[in-house]
């Protein structure tokens, strides 16, 4: 039996968890309202920041040592994560101009909340394995109200992607700058 202690790290994940794809499957349901899409993914972006409030940078992965480092592999991040938009014929971007600072936000909040808080409870509660599949299949949970189901696999893909990038690097500016950039670009 598990005791009291053990379970509490991972009832914590559960909970967490349990925020983050409601916040995520609100944003996408309200965001099919007529004229709701900004503010949904504004709102949703504040609601997801808030899992990271009173955790300390560096838990996250922000610390800012070898920061140009971190960015270069943001870069890289977002290259690969584009690679499927640049093999479409004429691809061009689909997202409209008016919407790039909601993307930014969203982005930002997402890469906070799943490879930032959501990551590190997982790891507390379960070790690097369980925070990289356990963030990687609530990041594709959380997309499969707003994204068709053959997509699925490549948000899947790109939440491992990002969360072993994490692993590896112990790092989440290099996953912040990669999701922004690609979010822009498609």
């Amino acid at each position: 039996m598990m005791s009291v202690v053990a379970s509490r790290p991972v009832a914590r994940a559960a909970v967490i968890c349990a925020y983050i794809l409601l916040v995520e499957w609100t944003r996408s349901l309200v965001a099919t309202v007529p004229g709701a899409a900004v503010p949904a993914v504004v709102l949703g972006s504040v609601a997801l920041v808030l899992t990271a409030f009173g955790w300390p940078a560096t838990r996250l992965g922000l610390g800012t040592s070898r920061i140009a480092l971190r960015i270069l592999g943001g870069l890289a991040l977002a290259a690969v994560l584009l690679l499927p938009a640049a093999v479409r014929a004429g691809s061009a971007p689909i997202l409209p101009a008016s919407l790039a600072l909601a993307a930014v936000t969203i982005s930002i909040a997402q890469e906070l909340a799943f490879r930032g808080v959501l990551y590190a409870v997982l790891d507390e509660a379960g070790g690097a394995p369980l925070a990289i599949v356990g963030s990687t299949a609530a990041w594709t949970a959380a997309h499969a109200l707003s994204h068709p189901p053959e997509f699925l696999g490549a948000v899947a893909a790109a939440g491992l992607l990002l969360a072993l990038w994490r692993w590896a690097c112990r790092d989440l500016v290099g996953p912040i700058v990669g999701h922004v950039i690609a979010d822009l670009a498609l």
